[in-house]
């Protein structure tokens, strides 16, 4: 039943929007964003990105992104406070404007990604010498931050602590109240998924601030911003030297590289991008489903139609901001 309801949605998917009235608008890579009046408007599109490009959308991709970050922010809003004032809509957040800080805060508890790459170059990452002999997907003793600049286009570039505050890209007062953020949500986020069957591998967090107050913004612990191995075949698979079992869309990189490798990782600016097919486009829906349900621990609802944006427009005047 969920491959009819994904393949009928395929021709139904959030590509753009346009709503004049909502404000000022900003296009990110898969999200839409409307400021006025102190507050934004973020519109989850079914976009989705890979190597810096958007590569095709995907069904039910903004909902899912959308109500699991909801979904991580009530859960932790004891811990830090977060941006979010209210979901209107199953693809909409509004939340506090903030102002952005210029950092990402990279938590890691594997060696794994980016971080892995380099190491097999250079054992200093961050500004963070790692101890040798480590394995691919090896667990860390504990949690290290890797820290990044938030790149308006491109590549995010890794930068350490010490070079952040002695620019003084962010006081360090701030990076403080970031730092010790990022350690306390990714405990909670790392025993939260344990409890489902989960290792959050990795993940990041931005941070913007109102009034003086900081906030978490943007996403939390999304697979678009966290790695997720399944928990129960993670040491098996780790002793044999084999990948671990994902929760994200890295398996749809490996495709694209596979399938296009004259094409992938190093995709210019002005490429065309090849159509997706879509049966590809279904199992990706699918993995995200399967994400929403594992880390939520709820059965997904999709809220599909041909009229999404109509949806979308009666909500947000159904909530005044229209």
């Amino acid at each position: 039943m969920i491959d009819e309801i994904l393949q009928k949605q395929i021709k139904f998917t959030i590509d753009k929007t346009n709503f004049p009235n909502l404000g000022s608008r900003y296009q990110g890579k898969v999200r839409d964003n409307y400021s006025k009046e102190g507050i934004r408007i973020i519109i989850a599109t079914d976009r989705l990105s890979a190597f810096d490009r958007v590569i095709t959308t995907i069904p039910f991709k903004g909902q899912i992104l959308n109500q699991i970050s909801s979904f991580w922010f009530e859960k932790t809003q004891n811990i830090s406070r977060n941006h979010l004032i209210s979901v209107p809509d199953p693809n909409v957040s509004v939340v506090h404007e903030c102002e952005t800080v210029p950092i990402e805060m990279v938590i890691r508890g594997y060696i794994t990604g980016s971080l892995w790459r380099s190491y097999q170059k250079d054992r200093v990452f961050s500004g963070i010498e790692f101890p040798a002999g480590l394995i691919k997907n090896q667990r860390l003793d504990e949690p290290i931050i890797t820290p990044s600049t938030k790149a308006e286009h491109g590549h995010d570039i890794y930068i350490s602590k010490k070079e952040i505050l002695e620019k003084n890209m962010v006081p360090k007062s701030v990076y403080d109240r970031m730092e010790e953020a990022t350690i306390k949500l990714f405990e909670f986020g790392q025993k939260f998924s344990q409890e489902n069957d989960l290792i959050m591998v990795d993940t990041k967090y931005e941070f913007g601030i109102k009034e003086g107050e900081l906030m978490v913004i943007d996403e939390i612990h999304t697979p678009d911003s966290s790695r997720f191995w399944i928990a129960n075949t993670y040491e098996e698979l780790f002793s044999e030297s084999k990948e671990p079992d994902i929760l994200d869309k890295e398996f749809f990189r490996g495709w694209l590289m596979d399938s296009f490798p004259d094409i992938f990782p190093d995709i210019r600016p002005d490429q065309d991008i090849p159509p997706i097919p879509d049966d590809i486009k279904v199992k990706l829906a699918k993995r995200y489903v399967n994400n929403f349900e594992k880390i939520t621990g709820f059965q997904f609802k999709p809220e599909g139609g041909e009229d999404l944006i109509e949806r979308l427009q009666n909500n947000l005047k159904g909530a005044g901001y229209l």
